[in-house]
């Protein structure tokens, strides 16, 4: 039996607004061990400007793959994994819950009682480490941000709100 492989190209966009390209011709990207590809480049103004520059580099047609592969390559030129696991052990990132059953309190790690001060402070600390102009994540900045909405919603109502007197028996 033989392996069929046609060349292919990942794209993915940059923290610069441009956009990566990473391709494979003379064999298929593989995991474990993480295969470099043949060629890349960054700096395309476009995801077409990319493809046909990998084109030309690959001197045929391309077929265009998932983008994770050039976001893989783009952190093996930073010296990281390629794919970093979810194991603490092995220096990945620390496991967190899904999306839907994290609290606005646990993504901006704050207790509930916090204060409309103490949640501006800890919103410019996590929107400094989760946006994307400084190597955060698109969807992780949007969840901060998210939550900061949330909570200094939820702090301005119960501040708005009268206490009760209580009723004194006359």
């Amino acid at each position: 039996m033989t392996d069929l492989f046609a060349p292919v190209c990942s794209i993915t966009s940059t923290k610069r607004r441009r956009f990566l390209w990473a391709a494979w011709w003379s064999g298929p990207p593989s995991r474990l061990p993480f295969r470099r590809p043949d060629a890349s480049s960054g700096g395309a103004r476009s995801r077409e400007d990319a493809l046909a520059e990998a084109e030309k580099a690959c001197g045929a047609r391309l077929v265009e793959i998932d983008g994770s592969w050039a976001r893989a390559y783009a952190r093996v030129l930073r010296g990281e994994p390629a794919f970093p696991t979810a194991d603490a052990d092995q220096g990945g990132p620390k496991v967190r819950k899904p999306k839907a059953e994290r609290s606005i309190w646990e993504v901006l790690d704050l207790a509930p009682d916090a204060t409309v001060a103490e949640v501006k402070r800890a919103y410019r600390k996590k929107a400094l480490e989760t946006h994307p102009d400084r190597g955060g994540d698109d969807a992780t900045f949007r969840e901060v941000q998210r939550a900061y909405e949330l909570a200094l919603e939820r702090r301005t109502k119960a501040a708005g709100r009268p206490t009760r007197a209580k009723k004194t028996p006359a």
